[in-house]
This record gives C-alpha cells, sequence and structure tokens, in this order.
C-alpha cells in the first residue's frame, strides 16, 4: 500500500504560497508542470483565477497579473477585460515605469478577440511590463511572483476573496483583494510611485455615467433607468494606504487619449490629484508614493467591491395552477406575488457598494484570517498532489458566475458559464448530482436546492421538473421528469440529512421524496419489477428505452435511502424492498455480462408510445432515422457499450454514505472495464464527430462509452465519444474507493494533464460552458482515499483508508479541520467550530481511541 509525503504549509499564506513540498511528481520530461506546483514559462499562458463570492459575479486574476473575465452583471462576460491594471514607477531609473503584470499571453497576439483590428482599442498590452511571471494556487488564493532584471524589485500579487466552509455569508460577499508586495532589492534605499488604474467599464445603459469618490479611491458608477433598472452598478477600487491620491477623472479625448494620458503620468512619475467632473470621466488612477530601504518589502492592498442590485432574468415558465406544488404556504405567497426579476442576496444585506466596502475593510483581519485558516487545513494534507490540485482547482467553479445566490438566500446555478450567456439553466438536477464540494463546505446552502427540487419545482403527482425558475418559485411540468436526476434527489435528501443530523429535514422532506419515488415507478417502473424500463430522460439530454445498469443504479440507490429514512422514522416500507430486491436480482443477472452492466435496449411491449412520437426537444426522426429505428431500435442508445457512468447511482449512494446499490465485486469489475476499455492516453486514433475539443488529438482521457464487444449502435448516444471530467472524476474515486488507487490516480492524471495552463485553464474544467459543475465530483477524491466521512446523526467518524496512514482535510455542517490517521486510529485535529464524535469506524468496525 503506498503511503504519500505530507504536503507541508507554514504559518502564513504567503510562505504557504512560496514553501509547499510537492508530492507524487508526475513528468513525461523534465519540463513538465508538477502537480499543486507552479506555473511558468508555457505553463502560464491560460490561467485565468476567479476572484468573487459566492453568487456575486467575478473576476480573474491571470498567471502574469492581468486582469480579466470581469462579470458582475449577473452574466458571465468571458471576454471582457476590464482594462484594470497596476503600474510602479521607480524613481532614477531609465526604464523605470512598468504595469505590475508579467508578459502579455502570446495567444494575445492574434486569435483573441478583435486581434485582427490590432486589439481591444485602448488595450494595455503594448505598454511595458516585468520581464518573467509565474502564478501559484492555494486556493483560494493565487499569487503571482514577478521579476525583471533592469528593475530592482521583486513583486508579488496575492488575489483573493474571503471563503470559508460553514460561513456562506461572509464567503458571498461581492468583493476582492489584489495585495502587491514590492521588495527592494537593491543595496540602496529607492523611492517609487505606485499606482492603479481602470477604464469607467461599468457604463452601460441609459442611465447617467460617473466616477465618484470612496476613501483612497473611486467608484465606477452607472445610474439604472425605470426602463432598465438593472444597467444600475457600481465598482469600487480602494487602497488601504492613508497618503493615497486620487485621480478622478483621465483626459477626455478621443481615440486612445486617455490610456496614453493615463501612462505619460505613469512615466513621469506623477502623482495626480484631480475631483470627479459630473459625468463622461473615462478612467481614473490612485497613486501612492513608496520609500523602500535596502531589502525592505511593504505590501499595498487594493480592495475592490461591486455592488448590481437588479438583473434582466427571468427564466421558467409558470404553472397553470399555482398550487401544484410543494412549497409552504407563507413562501407561496411571496413568490406567486413576486413579479420581478433575479436579484443577487448581497442586496438583500447591503444598500449600497459604500456598505460593502465598509464591511470589508472593517472586518479584513477576521476574513483574511478565517480564510487562511481554511487554505492551511485544507492544504495540511498527506494526499497526492494531483488530487489536492484536482479538488482545488475546482472549487473554483463556486466562485465563477456558475454559481447564483438568489435574495433570500438560497442556491440557483447554471450547469456552466457560456461566454455571454448562462450555460444551461436551472442548478440541472442530473448535472449537479455529480457536485460533491458544496454538500460538505457548505451544508445549508446545499439543502436550499432539495428545497426547490422537492417544493417548487414538484408537483402534486410526485412530477419533477430538473430545472428550477428563476427567480426560484412554482415551474410548469410540460417536459419529461430526468430519471437520474430526480432519482439522485432522493439519495442526496439522505446525504443532505446524514451530514446535517437535523432530524427535522428528514421529517419535512420525507412525504415530498415519497412522492417523488412513487412517482418514479409509476412512470418508469408500471409493472414494479425493480427496473427502469420505460423511456428515461437523462444527463445526455436524450432518452434511454429500456433497462439499463446506469438507471438500475440509481433506481436501487432511491430505493435503498428511501428504505433507510423510512426505518428511521418508523414508516413501513415493505412494499419498496419487495422492488428492490426483485430489481436487483434481475439487474445483477440479466443486465451484467460478466464484465460490465449494460443496456437492453426496448421499445416495444411498452407503456410509451412509438419513438417517433415522443415529445422530446433533441431526438427526432427523419425517414432516413425511421429506417435505423426498424433495423437498430431507438436512436442514442448504448447496448452492449461499457458506460463510464454505467454504475454511477451506485458511487452516489457509496458517497452519500449508503452502501453500493448493485454487489460491490460486480460494480468494482465494471469499474476496472471501465478504465480498461475508456482510459486513452492519448486519442490520435479516437473518431468524435460530437464535441471534441474537451480532449483530442494527443490528449488522454477517458471516453463516455466505447463496446469493446462490438454492437456500437449507427447513432449511439449523442456525447457517447466525449471526455467530460466530472466523470473521469466519479470513476475515479470509486476505483479508488473499490481499491483500485493507481488505476483512480491515472485518470486523474490524465485528466490534469490536459489543464497544465499551456492549451487550457487548470482553473476552468469546461463541458457545456466554462467552470462546469459536474467537475466538482472531484471532491469525492477526499472520500475515495481515505474513506472519511461524519455522520452528524451517529456522530460517528467514518474511516476506510486506501493508502494507509494520512492526513486529510474534513468539513461538515459544525466545523472544519484534518483527520489524522495512524496505525489504525483515527482523530480529528478542529481548525474551526466543532465536530462532535462519539465513536469511530475504522473499515468497518467500530474503534475506541
Amino acid at each position: 500500500m503506498k503511503t504519500y509525503q505530507k504536503l507541508t504549509l507554514s504559518l502564513a499564506v504567503v510562505a504557504c504560497l512560496a514553501g509547499c513540498t510537492q508530492p507524487t511528481v508526475h513528468t513525461t520530461d523534465g519540463s513538465k508542470h508538477v502537480y499543486n506546483g507552479s506555473y511558468s514559462s508555457e505553463y502560464n499562458s491560460r490561467i485565468a483565477f476567479p476572484i468573487g463570492g459566492l453568487g456575486t459575479g467575478m473576476y480573474c486574476i491571470e498567471g502574469t497579473g492581468f486582469i480579466s473575465h470581469l462579470s458582475v452583471r449577473h452574466q458571465p462576460d468571458v471576454f471582457n477585460e476590464p482594462g484594470m491594471f497596476a503600474a510602479i514607477h521607480v524613481k532614477g531609473l531609465e526604464n523605470g515605469a512598468k504595469l505590475l503584470e508579467g508578459p502579455v499571453a502570446e495567444w494575445r497576439k492574434f486569435g483573441a478577440p478583435n486581434s485582427g483590428l490590432g486589439g481591444p482599442g485602448g488595450a494595455d498590452y503594448g505598454l511595458p511590463r516585468f520581464e518573467s511571471s509565474s502564478f501559484e494556487a492555494r486556493f483560494p488564493f493565487g499569487k503571482v511572483s514577478l521579476k525583471d532584471g533592469n528593475i530592482p524589485i521583486l513583486a508579488t500579487i496575492t488575489g483573493w476573496n474571503p471563503f470559508t466552509p460553514g460561513d456562506a455569508d461572509n464567503s458571498s460577499l461581492p468583493v476582492g483583494i489584489l495585495e502587491y508586495t514590492l521588495e527592494n532589492t537593491s543595496g540602496k534605499a529607492i523611492e517609487a510611485v505606485f499606482s492603479y488604474h481602470s477604464r469607467n467599464f461599468m457604463k452601460a445603459g441609459k442611465g447617467a455615467n460617473s466616477i465618484k469618490p470612496i476613501t483612497n479611491g473611486f467608484i465606477l458608477s452607472q445610474e439604472g433607468t425605470a426602463e432598465e433598472p438593472y444597467s444600475q452598478g457600481d465598482f469600487a477600487i480602494f487602497t488601504d494606504q492613508p497618503n493615497t491620491t486620487v485621480d478622478h477623472c483621465w483626459f477626455r479625448g478621443g481615440w486612445f487619449d486617455g490610456l496614453t494620458m493615463a501612462w505619460n503620468e505613469i512615466k513621469a512619475g506623477d502623482v495626480v490629484s484631480k475631483e470627479p467632473v459630473e459625468q463622461g470621466a473615462p478612467g481614473a488612477s490612485l497613486f501612492v508614493p513608496v520609500s523602500l530601504n535596502a531589502g525592505e518589502k511593504k505590501t499595498i492592498k487594493i480592495f475592490t467591491a461591486w455592488y448590481v442590485p437588479y438583473s434582466h432574468l427571468r427564466i421558467g415558465g409558470d404553472p397553470a395552477d399555482l398550487k401544484d406544488n410543494n412549497v409552504p404556504a407563507d413562501r407561496l405567497q411571496e413568490e406567486v406575488v413576486f413579479k420581478g426579476n433575479y436579484r443577487p442576496w448581497y442586496s438583500n444585506k447591503f444598500a449600497s457598494v459604500n456598505e460593502v466596502a465598509a464591511y470589508l475593510q472593517s472586518n479584513y483581519d477576521k476574513l483574511f484570517k478565517q480564510t487562511n485558516l481554511f487554505t492551511q487545513t485544507f492544504y495540511n494534507t498527506t494526499l497526492p498532489a494531483e488530487v489536492v490540485e484536482a479538488i482545488a482547482a475546482n472549487l473554483t467553479i463556486l466562485k465563477s458566475t456558475t454559481v447564483m445566490r438568489t435574495y433570500d438566500g438560497r442556491l440557483w446555478n447554471w450547469e456552466g458559464t457560456g461566454d455571454t450567456w448562462g450555460s444551461c439553466h436551472g442548478s440541472c438536477t442530473h448535472v449537479w448530482n455529480y457536485a460533491q464540494a458544496i454538500p460538505h463546505l457548505f451544508p445549508a446552502m446545499e439543502r436550499t436546492l432539495r428545497h426547490t427540487e422537492f417544493e417548487e419545482s414538484q408537483n402534486k403527482a410526485g412530477h419533477q421538473t430538473f430545472r428550477s425558475a428563476l427567480p426560484i418559485r412554482p415551474v410548469e411540468h410540460g417536459f419529461h421528469a430526468a430519471a437520474d436526476g430526480q432519482l439522485g434527489g432522493i439519495i442526496k435528501v439522505y446525504r443532505d440529512w446524514r451530514i446535517s443530523g437535523d432530524d427535522s429535514f428528514l421529517k419535512d422532506m420525507y412525504p415530498k421524496v415519497k412522492a417523488s419515488l412513487d412517482y418514479c415507478t409509476a412512470t418508469w417502473d408500471p409493472r414494479h419489477v425493480g427496473l427502469i424500463e420505460e423511456p428515461h430522460h437523462n444527463t445526455y439530454d436524450i432518452e434511454f428505452w429500456g433497462p439499463d445498469g446506469m438507471h438500475a443504479s440509481f433506481y436501487l440507490g432511491a430505493l435503498q435511502a428511501f428504505i433507510a429514512m423510512s426505518d428511521y422514522l418508523g414508516e413501513d416500507a415493505s412494499a419498496y424492498k419487495e422492488i428492490a430486491a426483485k430489481g436487483k436480482a434481475y439487474t445483477e443477472s440479466d443486465l451484467y455480462n460478466g464484465e460490465y452492466f449494460f443496456q437492453k435496449v426496448q421499445w416495444k411491449g411498452l407503456k410509451a408510445e412509438d419513438p417517433t412520437s415522443l415529445v422530446s426537444w433533441t431526438v427526432n426522426y427523419s425517414d432516413e432515422a425511421k429506417k435505423i429505428l426498424e433495423k437498430e431500435g431507438p436512436k442514442y442508445q448504448y447496448g452492449t457499450g461499457c458506460l463510464s457512468d454505467g454504475v454511477l447511482g451506485s458511487w452516489i449512494s457509496k458517497v452519500a454514505g449508503l452502501d453500493e446499490s448493485l454487489d460491490p465485486a460486480k460494480v468494482k469489475n465494471h469499474l476496472i472495464a471501465v478504465y480498461k476499455y475508456n482510459l486513452k492516453h492519448n486519442l490520435l486514433n479516437h473518431s468524435n464527430p460530437q464535441r471534441p475539443s474537451f480532449a483530442f488529438g494527443d490528449d488522454g482521457g477517458l471516453l463516455l462509452c466505447s463496446w469493446p464487444n462490438g454492437g456500437k449502435p449507427s447513432l449511439p448516444f449523442v456525447y457517447s465519444d466525449e471526455v467530460w471530467t466530472g466523470i473521469e472524476y466519479q470513476v475515479a474515486s470509486h476505483l479508488i474507493m473499490a481499491g483500485e488507487v493507481e488505476k483512480g490516480l491515472d485518470i486523474v492524471r490524465t485528466c490534469r494533464d490536459r489543464y497544465d495552463g499551456s492549451i487550457r485553464n487548470p482553473f476552468n474544467e469546461y463541458e457545456c460552458g466554462h467552470w462546469y459543475a459536474r467537475a466538482l465530483a472531484s471532491y469525492a477524491l477526499l472520500q475515495g482515499l481515505t474513506g472519511v466521512r461524519y455522520d452528524a446523526v451517529e456522530k460517528a467518524l467514518y474511516v476506510n483508508s486506501q493508502i494507509g496512514d494520512f492526513t486529510s482535510f474534513i468539513s461538515t455542517e459544525t466545523g472544519f479541520g484534518s483527520v489524522e490517521y495512524k496505525n489504525g486510529k483515527a482523530n480529528i485535529q478542529i481548525a474551526s467550530g466543532t465536530i462532535p464524535v462519539d465513536k469511530y469506524i475504522i473499515s468497518g468496525q467500530e474503534i475506541t481511541n
């Protein structure tokens, strides 16, 4: 059994960022990026690290210090380069004026937006900057290091925002902090001017636009109108330096006058003071004189805060019967009466950007301390570096525009982030099934998703619309339920109850869960044989016809969860036990070929109409397709294929604290077959006519499906030849749970090698959109390697290590810390809050420590 070297941290985050050792280095040559290490040279080409709170919008700090992806108006704006930058002027040097950024990424020379026109007008690409840069992430901190042989200053930029497990509100602040540390490397004192500059990028709509004052900074301000209230928005930029001087209005003129004159002032070392003008200011700057003795360091904090209280977003149709749902009466009344658009949670807590800024400044020390404590605790681990990197990199999804938080504090999420739109709305149940981070880091927030699914989005009959409305309210029920999403939700209710230990949550949800399960049985298993037979919509955006291993694992997992909840509450579940027994017996015999689980395609003899008549937004039958139907059956099936998601419901059951929903030995065989047939270390000979950019050419990746025994349909399910990182992580963690550690890690490494910073952004694993939620399956790697799971109902800590002794992060409803496992015994080192433990269950046995 392999034991992994401990990843050490120092007490301060800056030291942590510089000093962490790197275990389990995987390289193909001496120049490859080291997992969980820094990014430099060609591996610092595509870094864009999100900064922003849960549901607030974001901007990204790139690996050079460049600011991009600014998206604070409740919709993505991936190519928005706002023109925010810092600069330094060292007096007495011929070339002493530079932007505090590294070299512009080569790809921006041609191929970026407007590159055929010479780049975005007024962009700062052409201004002098430091010769080299590197980037290192210790989530949620990102550190840029800058060097230049012609200037006697080493500069670092640490970008971050508050993020503390269990503290959702302080983790949902619309703020970001950029800390510039300047170190004099010469043998004599130097005088310099630090400055920060920004175009007036908040200008939008028809309302008045201006740049307003704030202590030690400025506010880019746009007013809304009665017709466009969503145009209103403020973005504040200010410092912690009392000697700050502010130019509230750049030179007004044409062409590139504003940036040209701002650079002239930087180059001259000027400190410019200019009062605000009524409107029309093209940009603003702040200046801080800096004296540095030989070897001295100083840090200047740039605080950013934003406030956009309205949006244009209203998504989802309203039902004909506003009472056909499970919403508590008081909340239903509010939702039915409310006819407006989405508003962010922070607009309920703060009245203005000034209030946000004041809160940030007055609470800075506490917010930094709490966030840094989380970072130290998370990285105080002996787990493999590729695993730590994969988990931490995907936590950035929580700070991206994929996640939103509504006015009443609930979560509502996209599947991912389109370039200028949210990609696939409604906290989609069959995608968010995979995501395992929020249930542990912010359990109360995760439970808001369950309430939405089983209350606003479920009608009295138990049909669940798998895409919730925004603002959250009762939604129409005009399309199929998603079998994997709805059944997965039942398992997640069980998981969330065990994480919270809240019996009132269970009792409240139980009748709604029962209605949901009964609907699933009536719709997809009308014969009560324990099989999902009728056509069932799923995460591949099509319907499977006939029973299959994937949905059998979901159905059996949901039945298992419901039975466990029923037994706890003293409810009769005998009928469900009979269905589960029949379904398990059939699946393990008739849907298993001795190596893996598969699908029996069936489209005749069902209650469902002919496939050509089924309502579907993705499936249609031309004359050519009808010929395939008669010859092979419905389009978009997998049949004899080896599906990577083929036992997905069993994995979701396992991470929820239940047993595997299918025979563990057969599940393990299925996973080994997936590894054997679906993992490709390069895809040069793989044909993918679907969406190839996720992985192709000399990339490696885990295919969604293969047909090792033949039988591939002419038109298999529509994404079958693709590679999705979320599926890679769920298979990897499931393999590890089954004792196949090196196979699981091989998949993780293959995935992360695609995201090494040279071609793809390591902090943006994409699928149908950037920062795609499915990738949050990576968090389950913690449980996969260690078996660590806290059950708040039992007050029990479960450990089932696959790697011998370890130290690993744990987060619960009431606190977070580290689990240390050594010589067969475990203990928790509490970093924050409390985690009461009455018993330890080690490898299935209760142990007295």
